[in-house]
């Protein structure tokens, strides 16, 4: 005899929900509340902000269109030479959301690849375009796990029309 349910075990995530921010714009303690390396959630800090604010090495870095349109294909490019199914990504001005399916791979090693090609993707335009980038991203980010299909298409519709547009899902 079945039981009236069925839970289907799940020992990975269905994908990754990984949010991380460009160099400045959402320090440690802001007052919007923060993520820590680890991907854990605090509130406002204002004497922590203050601090992140006065330890900065560089200026807030804040990205162009071309910029963005830069970083997200050099995302769409490495999840398909590194065969994970890529769901949505938008890069913004400050910050990137990619949801993204790697059976098997860590969600930091998902985002460092990420963070590392877009960097590499930024400075060839700055060597075309004579602009001077400090560090581009902060460290760590929000790496949320998925591990069902309406959470997976939760946040894709949150990554893909929620930005003020999209820019890339899969299947269009």
């Amino acid at each position: 005899m079945q039981p009236p349910f069925r839970h289907v075990f799940r020992p990975d995530p269905l994908a990754f929900f990984l949010t991380w921010t460009t160099y400045g714009t959402w320090l440690p303690g802001d007052s919007r509340g923060w993520t820590d390396g680890a991907g854990s959630m605090h509130t406002a800090a204002p004497q922590l902000a203050r601090a992140a604010q006065r330890a900065m090495n560089g200026p807030a870095i804040g990205l162009s269109v071309s910029q963005r349109r830069r970083v997200e294909q050099s995302i769409v490019q490495h999840a398909a030479v590194r065969g994970w199914t890529l769901h949505a990504v938008q890069c913004r001005t400050t910050h990137v959301h990619v949801v993204v399916t790697a059976t098997g791979v860590a969600p930091e090693t998902i985002m460092a690849q990420f963070k590392a090609w877009g960097t590499r993707a930024l400075n060839a335009m700055r060597d075309r375009q004579s602009e001077s980038h400090g560090r581009v991203w902060t460290r760590g980010g929000s790496m949320r796990r998925i591990y069902d299909d309406e959470g997976l298409a939760a946040v894709v519709v949150y990554v893909v029309e929620c930005q003020d547009g999209g820019r890339y899902e899969a299947g269009r």
